[in-house]
């Protein structure tokens, strides 16, 4: 299953210990932007299977979490920098 890299990254990432700042900038590989990419036109031109569907559900919902992470680590980092 391709989202299986996209959790791989996402959890090497952590697991390698980070900052906010690195947080800030994390962008995903550039097969998995390629993949999200695909699946988006796919949807728009021919439809999706059940699982295409499922992958691109989970990459969006990656894609949220890190949104998230990002905007808090972003308010760390600027609370950090006025102290």
């Amino acid at each position: 299953m391709h989202t299986l890299k996209a959790y791989e990254e996402v959890v090497d990432f952590i697991a390698s210990g980070t900052s906010p700042d690195a947080v800030a900038s994390f962008k995903p590989s550039g097969a998995v932007r390629e993949r999200v990419r695909d699946l988006l036109y796919f949807e728009k031109t021919r439809g999706l299977t059940h699982e295409e569907t499922s992958e691109l559900d989970h990459y969006m919902q990656l894609e949220h979490l890190m949104r998230l992470a990002k905007a808090r680590a972003r308010k760390y980092a600027s609370s950090k920098q006025i102290h």
